[in-house]
């Protein structure tokens, strides 16, 4: 069952009130009231509503107004008027200036249900749109490929930590896969049918973070000229992902910090705090703590971000996942290309094996998506490769570097070993399907 979603209702009238939220009160309703304006703004100004009702007239302010200040705070919510007979001029009005739509007093309940269901609908359609552009689109590249000890290690402690709430600290170096790790947290997580919303820190400006984070109010600094809501708007009920932490300019660090201790929030220019609900993942390729003995982190926000920590080994520290990681890569290259899946030669493999990938997968990618060009027959040899990587072959055959196929053979035995013969996981731990897994283990024997 989803959450259940909010409706505020506004109306100076007790009794009015009082009815409406015994009619409307439901497991999939949460139902607010309040009988003036100020504490209908105050109510806003703290809680995320979906749906909100109000009466055009009331003792301390208009609706009109109010609809301008909701949709300020929040340029999501639906807001539904009511109005007497005598002030439909106004309630047409409203719907011009941006009110989902208006019942006239008396009106029928069953009426005022359909309203507030329909407007939460579009309130939904209208949050995923808006959050589209900020979430990850491709769930299948949160795929963790190796069967390395360490890349065991890193999915148990993903499996681990992924039901509950706490932040968690991603690190290792760049094209390590900080960010897969952290996608695949997210897809575990019970939050994975909500917002992932990433962010790259280094991008952010260092005079607009603060803003971009939290969103501003219309003149709150030179060149703000309208409202506009930030990144933790939109992760609300989600997870936020902020990779390069360490680039976060540290005056905007003590701001988070106070998100992560209280899970309130201000907008640049606003005085209101608001309530928030947000998983945090991070990531960096940093040694914070020795940014904090120099005094560009700030020691607080460093203790509270690094409660759980997955630190992903380079790939030259796990040689054993290349062969996998290359059938992965090329599984995906050959898809996007519409093309028969390639084959590295075992010399070729051998170069990719002996090399130490100073740029991490990110650059074993790279390397793969430049030597298809290159290649002839839908086979990648040592000649499509970068003369540095290429080079590596006569030296490591002299050091023994296993071959391709014996490779292979010790992984997925291996990997057979620790699933107890069950092909199905060992497939899905490998990275490869079990068509690719039979046809491996007819190969080798095993």
């Amino acid at each position: 069952m989803s959450d259940p979603y909010k409706v505020l209702i506004i109306d100076d009238e007790e009794p009015i009130l009082r009815l409406l939220q015994k009619e409307l009160s439901s497991p999939e309703r949460i139902i607010v009231t309040a009988s003036t304006a100020e504490s209908a703004r105050q109510n806003a100004r703290q809680e995320h509503f979906d749906v909100i009702i109000s009466d055009i007239r009331l003792p301390d302010g208009d609706g009109l107004e109010l609809l301008t200040d909701f949709k300020d705070m929040d340029p999501d919510v639906e807001v539904i008027l009511v109005t007497g007979h005598g002030n439909i001029d106004n309630a047409v009005e409203a719907i011009r200036c941006g009110a989902y739509d208006y019942i006239t007093k008396p009106f029928r309940l069953d009426r005022v249900e359909l309203l507030v269901d329909r407007a939460w609908q579009r309130c939904c359609l209208q949050r995923e749109n808006r959050s589209y552009k900020h979430t990850q689109k491709d769930s299948t590249g949160a795929q963790l490929v190796g069967c390395s000890s360490s890349i065991k290690r890193i999915r148990f402690l993903i499996d681990k930590v992924a039901p509950t709430s706490v932040p968690v600290l991603i690190t290792g170096e760049s094209g390590a896969g900080k960010d897969v790790v952290a996608r695949s947290v997210h897809l575990a997580s019970t939050r994975s049918n909500k917002p992932l919303v990433v962010k790259n820190c280094a991008t952010l400006q260092r005079e607009l973070s603060r803003s971009e984070l939290f969103g501003h109010t219309r003149g709150s600094f030179t060149g703000a000229t309208e409202n506009r809501e930030g990144l933790m708007t939109f992760a609300h009920t989600g997870t936020l992902f902020l990779d390069e932490i360490g680039e976060l300019p540290i005056e905007v660090q003590a701001s988070l910090l106070r998100v992560l201790e209280a899970h309130t929030y201000r907008r640049v220019g606003e005085k209101e705090e608001r309530t928030v609900d947000i998983r945090f993942l991070f990531a960096t390729n940093r040694n914070l703590a020795l940014e904090v003995e120099e005094g560009r982190f700030h020691e607080a926000l460093f203790h509270r971000i690094n409660v759980f920590n997955i630190h992903i080994p380079q790939l030259k520290d796990r040689r054993e996942d290349v062969p996998l990681l290359v059938e992965f890569f090329l599984g995906k290259l050959s898809e996007q290309m519409g093309q028969r899946p390639y084959t590295v030669s075992e010399r070729a493999m051998q170069c990719l094996l002996a090399y130490d990938w100073p740029g991490n997968v990110r650059e074993l990618r790279n390397v793969l998506e430049r030597s298809i060009i290159l290649s002839e027959n839908g086979t990648i040899t040592r000649k499509c490769f970068p003369q540095e990587i290429a080079d590596q072959s006569a030296a490591d055959q002299e050091a023994g570097v296993l071959s391709l196929e014996r490779m292979e053979r010790e992984h997925i035995s291996k990997a057979l070993e620790f699933y107890n013969g069950n092909r199905q996981k060992t497939a899905q731990a490998l990275g490869i399907g079990r068509k690719t897994l039979y046809r491996k283990i007819e190969k080798f024997h095993l």
